[in-house]
C-alpha cells in the first residue's frame, strides 16, 4: 500500500499545507495510507484530518517514518546535515546552482533517498502540475505596496504577518493608502501573463494602481530596460533560468529613476541566473525589504514564502491542483513522477 506522510512545516511563519482533509479522504478512498504529523502552526486543524481517516504522528517525526513512506511537505527540511533515506516531495530549490541546493542533494546521495521536487512535477509541456504562483504574486505585490507606503512617510517597511483572507489584506492596504493621501504607485509587472504575474496584477488593480503588464514579447530583446526605472514599483514574476535577461543591473542604483520598490516574487538571489543582481539574500517577515540605495531610495522585497501571508486560500488552491498527481503516488512510474526523477538523477549524478 502506498503511504504518504504529511510532515509538519518547521520553518518560521509557515502555515501552509499541500494536502487538505478532503484531499486526504480521497487518497484514503484509493487505498493510500495517509499519516499527518501534529503541527502547532498548520492553517488547517489536525482534527479535520483525523475526521478524514488519517493516522496521526508526532511533530517532526518523519525521520523515523517507515522506509516506504513518501514524505510530503512544502518548504525546506531542517539543515542538520543528516542523510536523507526516504522519498521526499518538497520544494528543494536545488537545480539552479544554489549553494543550499547542492548541500541538500548531497544529503540525498548520502542516504540513498530521492527528491521529487515540486518544481519538477510537470506535464508533457513542461508546465508545473501545481503552483502557488498566483498567491505568491498577489502577496508579493501587497508587500511591495506596503514598502512604497512606508517610503512616503520616510520609513522602511516594518514586519508583516499572515492575514485571515484576501479581503482582510485588501482592507488593511486601503487603510494604509488612505493615510498617505490619494496617490497610488504606478507599477510594472514582468511575467504578467503567468500565474505569478496575474496575481500581482490583480492585487494592484484592486487597489486602483496603474499596471504596465509585460511578458516575453517586451523582454525578448534582452535589455536594457529603462522603462522599468520609470515606474514606482517593479514586480518580477519571472523565475530565474539560463537565458533570463538582467532587468535591473547594478548601474540602476545610481541612475536617474522613479523606481523605488522592487518586489522580486521569484526570489532567487543566489542563483547564477538572478535577473536582479543588485541584492544577494532573501528578505524576511520581520524585515521585509532590503534597502539597496539611499538617494533616491530603492528597496527590494524578496520574501521566499509569500503565499503564507494568505495561508488558507493558497493552501486550498495548491492542494486542489496537486491532488490528481498525489492520487497516482502508488505508481511512481507514471510520467509526472518519472520526469521529476530524471531531473533529480541528472543533478545528483554531477555532484
Amino acid at each position: 500500500m502506498a503511504h504518504i506522510w504529511l510532515r509538519a512545516e518547521q520553518r518560521d511563519n509557515e502555515k501552509r499545507v499541500g494536502l487538505t482533509p478532503e484531499g486526504a479522504k480521497s487518497l484514503i478512498a484509493r487505498g493510500i495510507h495517509v499519516t499527518v504529523e501534529d503541527s502547532p502552526t498548520r492553517v488547517i486543524p489536525l482534527e479535520h484530518y483525523v475526521q478524514a481517516g488519517c493516522d496521526v504522528a508526532d511533530f517532526a517525526s518523519w525521520p523515523s517514518a517507515p522506509s516506504d513512506a513518501v514524505i510530503f511537505g512544502l518548504k525546506e527540511l531542517p539543515e542538520d546535515g543528516t542523510p536523507l533515506t526516504h522519498k521526499h516531495i518538497l520544494f528543494g530549490h536545488a537545480y539552479k546552482g544554489q549553494a543550499s541546493g547542492r548541500i541538500l542533494l548531497e544529503r540525498f546521495r548520502a542516504g540513498g533517498g530521492t527528491l521529487f521536487d515540486l518544481e519538477s512535477l510537470v506535464d508533457e509541456t513542461g508546465r508545473r502540475v501545481a503552483a502557488f504562483g498566483y498567491w505568491a504574486g498577489y502577496a508579493g505585490a501587497a508587500v511591495s505596496v506596503m514598502a512604497w507606503i512606508s517610503q512616503q512617510t520616510g520609513d522602511i517597511c516594518g514586519p508583516v504577518s499572515a492575514y485571515e483572507n484576501k479581503d482582510a489584506l485588501l482592507a488593511d492596504l486601503n487603510a494604509r493608502l488612505a493615510d498617505v493621501g490619494d496617490a497610488r504607485p504606478n507599477s510594472i509587472v514582468i511575467g504578467a501573463k503567468g500565474r505569478v504575474g496575474s496575481g500581482a496584477s490583480d492585487l494592484l488593480a484592486a487597489l486602483g494602481c496603474d499596471v504596465t503588464p509585460w511578458d516575453i514579447e517586451e523582454t525578448a530583446h534582452g535589455g536594457p530596460f529603462p522603462e522599468i526605472l520609470a515606474h514606482d514599483i517593479f514586480v518580477n514574476s519571472i523565475f530565474a533560468r539560463e537565458g533570463t535577461p538582467v532587468f535591473v543591473p547594478h548601474d540602476a542604483l545610481t541612475a536617474q529613476r522613479q523606481l523605488s520598490v522592487i518586489g522580486d516574487v521569484a526570489c532567487d538571489p543566489d542563483s547564477a541566473f538572478n535577473p536582479i543582481p543588485i541584492y544577494d539574500r532573501a528578505t524576511t517577515w520581520s524585515a521585509p525589504v532590503l534597502r539597496v540605495a539611499q538617494t533616491p531610495v530603492l528597496d527590494v522585497m524578496a520574501i521566499d514564502n509569500l503565499p503564507s501571508l494568505l495561508p488558507l486560500e493558497s493552501s486550498e488552491d495548491y492542494a486542489a491542483q496537486l491532488l490528481p498527481t498525489l492520487q497516482t503516488v502508488g505508481d511512481l512510474s507514471g510520467p509526472v513522477w518519472t520526469r521529476a526523477l530524471a531531473e533529480f538523477n541528472k543533478h545528483i549524478n554531477v555532484l
